[in-house]
């Protein structure tokens, strides 16, 4: 898959749920907790994209990657480079394969737009997969080869990743975050 062969960033092909009322504090925590671990995978993107952007430009030692890398909650002991973004992308896979697996079938219960809804953002994490082992591949490129077109190729990887991931978690925000509780549906 090229990435201009994507077809999840049209929002308008997004099915949306319908509004859900009168959700109590209770029913909202659901949402709210599927919020904060997003967020968790949107500032290891962060930490992720500037790293490389970082390393691209030639600002940044191995030895200084190592020792940032080392003080994030994400790592522990993943110390190298390539390591990051593998650990990172295991966290992406799990979080995904819980949702498919567990909250999905459940969402898809609630009705036929919840089913389209859950039916969507399990494609989304197909093509979100797709673009983490491109990522992976491209990273593994540059720690065998650190020269420019392997930095162009992981930034390029990154980038999409970024833009097709952060769009997923936002979208799978709006559209199932307060059905999650209204629902009870367990995260």
């Amino acid at each position: 898959m090229h990435d201009d062969e994507i077809q999840f960033l049209d929002d308008a092909t997004r099915p949306q749920p319908p509004k859900l009322e009168g959700l109590t504090e209770a029913q909202k925590q659901p949402g709210q907790h599927l919020k904060m671990i997003h967020d968790h995978l949107r500032q290891n993107m962060e930490v992720l994209g500037k790293m490389i952007e970082r390393a691209s430009a030639g600002t940044v030692t191995p030895a200084e990657i190592e020792a940032e890398t080392s003080a994030l909650s994400m790592v522990h002991n993943y110390r190298r480079f390539g390591n990051l973004c593998g650990q990172h992308c295991q966290i992406v896979n799990t979080h995904h394969s819980i949702e498919d697996y567990a909250i999905f079938p459940e969402l898809a219960k609630q009705g036929d737009i919840f089913a389209k809804i859950a039916n969507r953002l399990q494609a989304e994490h197909g093509i979100v997969h797709q673009l983490l082992l491109k990522l992976v591949d491209a990273l593994n490129d540059l720690a065998r080869d650190p020269g420019p077109v392997n930095f162009t190729a992981a930034r390029d990887h990154y980038h999409t990743l970024e833009k097709v991931l952060l769009s997923h978690l936002g979208y799978e925000e709006e559209t199932i975050g307060d059905a999650l509780g209204y629902f009870e549906i367990g995260v």
